[in-house]
């Protein structure tokens, strides 16, 4: 008799896959393709366009849709459907000051039980995303290939910091709100911007510096700074191209 725990397992074997495998293949597709703009920000989510795009039937498709609502990233209206959600500053500011809310608690928390393996985790996501930087110094342009290796390791980075602070949903909410952030910054790295004095790369290495020495306050603090001054340059970006 087959054993009934296989009854909601993925059937790759038989070409059948769960629906829970379809709506988590959905949702990852659809929030990736949100958060890189291919749906810009109060475009239309037609279920048969989604259906089309990614091969998938209406019901994870929804499902996916339900889930991206929750986490902010889509709206729905009554008689009109789906839709991206809207961007504006006051939206970027909330989602900016509730992600330092979030990730201080976070940081403070992986500092007092980080060991070893956290600090070598850090030190690793740093100078892999120092090697990306670099690489994209002297780039005229910036390639999508560069964006996403170098946004990949940005997350694994700041994921690293807050790694150990043994709470599931403070890191499911930071991964949330970096979701929410990450739509507004991604405009402003590709193409050529004005150039700044800012250290992105020290900043980084402050914070990480600060972690280490268990510097509890300094970490926190610099973690802040570096999350507002990307804010402004935001808010700056959207001011001169979204006016």
């Amino acid at each position: 008799m087959r054993n009934t725990l296989e009854l909601g397992k993925s059937t790759e074997a038989g070409g059948v896959k769960a629906p829970e495998t379809l709506a988590a293949l959905a949702y990852q597709r659809l929030r990736q393709d949100i958060i890189t703009g291919v749906f810009a920000p109060g475009q239309p989510l037609r279920l048969e366009l989604l259906r089309q795009r990614y091969g998938l039937s209406f019901s994870p498709l929804r499902e996916a849709l339900n889930r991206l609502q929750t986490e902010r990233l889509v709206a729905s209206a009554a008689l009109r459907g789906f839709s991206v959600a809207a961007v504006s500053t006051e939206e970027m500011w909330d989602a900016t000051e509730t992600r330092i809310l979030i990730e201080s608690e976070a940081l403070r928390r992986s500092i007092e039980y980080g060991d070893d393996d956290w600090e070598a985790r850090i030190v690793s996501t740093f100078h892999s995303l120092d090697l990306q930087a670099r690489r994209m110094t002297n780039s005229e342009t910036v390639s999508m290939e560069e964006l996403s290796a170098l946004e990949a390791r940005h997350k694994d980075f700041h994921g690293a910091l807050i790694a150990k602070c043994r709470s599931r949903r403070l890191i499911d909410l930071a991964d949330q709100l970096y979701a929410e952030t990450q739509r507004y910054r991604l405009p402003t790295l590709t193409g050529k911007t004005p150039a700044t004095s800012r250290n992105i790369a020290g900043e980084h290495r402050q914070i990480m510096e600060a972690a280490f020495a268990r510097n509890t306050d300094e970490a926190v603090a610099l973690l802040t700074a570096h999350y507002r001054r990307t804010s402004e340059s935001i808010e700056r970006f959207m001011a001169e191209h979204m006016s």
